[in-house]
């Protein structure tokens, strides 16, 4: 979708995330993004749900989730498919989670609602979308629900029968609805939305140019997620020791002590890297390379896809992570592979570019690099015919 080809007007738009990690909180930013080029008279408030409404749970919630995922992530492998399946954490006792999650959070919350009086609120996490639902529930918010989900699978925790609408990655993930009960016309799949940059074309060439890079060389962007999370320092260094054919691109995120580590590192290695701590320029980035290898988080995925970049999706969480790879992978845009090989899977890929190009293919068919305006549309259709959903 194009800038300017929308309709009628949003006055007021809240949306609601979590700042886990970057992606849910990115995703929220672009719809913003989107809202504020299409619908300038639009007033957007994007609220980090639990830092505003009550920071003791954040610190609670937030911390035992991002504590359990770097301990142990089995366990929470475990907790994950268990509740795709019907099991604990799905059913009554999701919505047993999601009460105590309204009852502490919701008394600001509502308030806050109250006074801005928004048209629709949009969730980009499913935590403050069961608060949401539970207040729908109880006549404390009548405006439309939207549920942006930011990965490419269908959780139970993101299912609430008072939930007006779903924003999806892909047309190929409409059919998981089915088991929920939510009628398809209540789906749209915009993609997930993503930075409003990643809509525009790049000189390959130029920017390699511009980011000191050879233009000539193949180029590889190895991430490690917004929280620098992975075995990024092990790939870098196999990879740095390998053909001087390929230059990198590293980007650590978040992660200041493996980024010093890096730069202890990388003078060392034979091939030519460019390191990178936290960016705002990964479309940039993701735009000068050939390939990327890292993590699968939705919205890394999201970009990826949406300029074309095949994804070398090392050991991922398992989980969302786990999730999004198989969708990857069975769309042929990107390959899993295990830490220790590597090497030798890239290499080779080298040896048969057009496989690489293949992947680019698929990736750049998958891709949705206008999902922000697509969604906010939507949403505006939404906001002026209820029957859209």
């Amino acid at each position: 979708m194009e800038e300017g080809g929308t309709i009628g007007k949003l006055r007021k738009v809240l949306i609601l995330s979590v700042s886990i990690g970057a992606g849910h909180m990115r995703s929220a930013e672009a719809i913003k993004k989107a809202c504020s080029s299409l619908s300038p008279e639009a007033e957007v408030v994007i609220l980090d749900t639990f830092h505003y409404a009550n920071p003791f749970l954040e610190k609670v919630v937030l911390g035992t989730y991002m504590e359990m995922l770097k301990m142990t992530p089995i366990i929470y492998g475990y907790l994950y498919r268990q509740a795709e399946w019907g099991q604990p954490l799905s059913g009554r006792g999701k919505m047993e989670f999601n009460r105590l999650l309204s009852i502490l959070s919701a008394p600001r919350l509502t308030a806050y609602i109250r006074a801005f009086e928004p048209q629709i609120i949009i969730c980009t996490h499913p935590f403050p979308l069961g608060i949401i639902s539970y207040m729908k529930k109880r006549g404390k918010f009548k405006g439309l629900a939207v549920a942006t989900i930011t990965d490419y699978t269908v959780h139970s925790f993101w299912i609430f029968p008072e939930i007006d609408s779903y924003i999806i990655g892909s047309e190929a993930l409409i059919h998981q609805f089915k088991q929920y009960g939510i009628a398809k016309k209540r789906i749209k799949a915009t993609g997930i939305p993503i930075d409003p940059d990643f809509n525009k074309q790049y000189d390959k060439h130029r920017l390699r140019c511009e980011l000191d890079l050879d233009p000539g060389l193949t180029t590889i962007l190895l991430m490690g997620g917004g929280l620098g999370m992975g075995p990024l320092l092990s790939a870098v260094k196999s990879l740095g020791n390998g053909s001087r054919q390929c230059q990198l691109i590293v980007v650590t995120g978040t992660n200041k002590d493996l980024y010093e580590r890096l730069a202890r590192t990388i003078p060392s290695l034979s091939c030519e890297i460019r390191l990178y701590g936290f960016v705002d320029n990964i479309h940039q980035l993701m735009a000068a390379s050939d390939f990327m290898v890292g993590k699968a988080g939705g919205l890394t995925c999201a970009e990826a896809l949406a300029l074309g970049l095949p994804m070398f999706i090392v050991d991922p969480l398992p989980g969302q992570e786990e999730r999004n790879t198989e969708f990857i992978c069975s769309m042929q845009a990107g390959v899993r592979v295990e830490e220790k090989d590597l090497v030798a899977v890239i290499t080779n890929y080298l040896q048969e570019p057009n496989n690489i190009t293949n992947m680019a293919g698929a990736a750049r068919n998958l891709g949705k690099p206008g999902a922000a305006y697509d969604a906010v549309d939507y949403m505006l259709q939404a906001v002026n015919d209820v029957k859209v959903i």
